[in-house]
């Protein structure tokens, strides 16, 4: 299942679908949806974000389980350096390990001051690079002390993420680095709104590549794309979210669109988004999908 996928991600067109398990206890919601517009047959695999925000959700690891074994599809679980200490950031790789939840999105994480849960507290004892070393030293049969573990856990993949702009794209080049460095095998990017931007962050990633060697020069970086069909979401993308760039000429459509009507407006903002897909596909076909659980929208781009 993994294989197949890293197989695709290296070689071939790559497509993954973001859900965002739900402040309820239970995926069924998020299953039916996906079932509704056949999308575990449109994607190459999903993910699951990890407490986003920092706002109360359904376990990432227990969402991604959930999913792969409803649609039989490889799930990338995210984990937040946010939430855990590297105990637990271990003990939950070995059990997801005995579950084959095994991609792995190390994130830093939102600030827990974002949180809906009050007086909530930040563990953050590293940041992502923490979390890619000790998967690091899972491959190799060890714990991220050093101690051998009797029974050798099975391959974890590991992903990270990066930002899609940024005004000195050296900044974005030596964090790409030390994250293929210690082992991703997939960066994603924060959401690209225009494709000089796509074309620009794919130089710099190879650059960042450069001085890598072996299996390390296999990694690849992932395009996330996220429609947007709103112009107060644009704005707020625009001036409220560090390293996304939202193109002048987005926020005028947009707007024109806006003052004709909330059809026009959602239509203007889907041909956007799905001529970027399309454009992307072209440069460079690997694509990470975020919709917020839209996955109508989500049909729509791809089919």
């Amino acid at each position: 299942m993994f294989e197949t996928l890293i197989q695709k991600l290296q070689e071939d067109k790559y497509l993954t679908l973001e859900t965002t398990p739900q402040h309820e206890p239970s995926m069924h919601n998020i299953i039916e949806r996906i079932k509704k517009f056949k999308l575990h047959e449109k994607v190459d695999g999903f993910s699951c974000t990890d407490n986003p925000l920092a706002k109360l959700k359904y376990n990432a690891l227990f969402a991604s389980l959930k999913l792969q074994q409803e649609f039989n599809k490889p799930v990338i679980a995210t984990m937040s350096m946010r939430d855990r200490n590297k105990i637990a950031l271990q003990s939950d790789l070995m059990g997801a390990n005995d579950f084959d939840v095994r991609a792995i999105l190390a994130l830093t994480g939102d600030p827990a001051k974002m949180s809906d849960q009050p007086h909530a507290k930040g563990v953050f004892e590293a940041n992502s690079l923490m979390l890619l070393k000790i998967i690091k030293s899972f491959n190799y049969g060890m714990d991220f002390a050093g101690r051998p573990f009797k029974i050798e856990p099975k391959q974890i993949f590991p992903f990270a993420v990066v930002n899609s702009y940024a005004k000195n794209f050296s900044t974005l080049e030596r964090k790409m680095n030390q994250k293929i460095q210690n082992g991703a095998i997939g960066i994603i990017s924060q959401p690209v709104f225009d494709i000089e931007n796509a074309k620009k962050l794919l130089e710099s990633f190879n650059i960042a590549k450069q001085d890598v060697e072996g299996d390390k020069q296999k990694a690849q970086l992932i395009f996330g794309l996220f429609p947007v069909t709103k112009l107060r979401t644009a704005l707020f993308l625009s001036a409220q979210v560090p390293g996304i760039h939202v193109p002048q000429f987005w926020i005028d459509a947009l707007e024109n669109a806006h003052n004709i009507s909330e059809e026009e407006e959602h239509k203007v903002g889907l041909q956007l988004s799905s001529d970027l897909f399309k454009e992307i596909n072209k440069l460079h076909p690997k694509i990470h999908l975020m919709t917020a659980n839209r996955f109508d929208i989500a049909n729509e781009i791809i089919s």
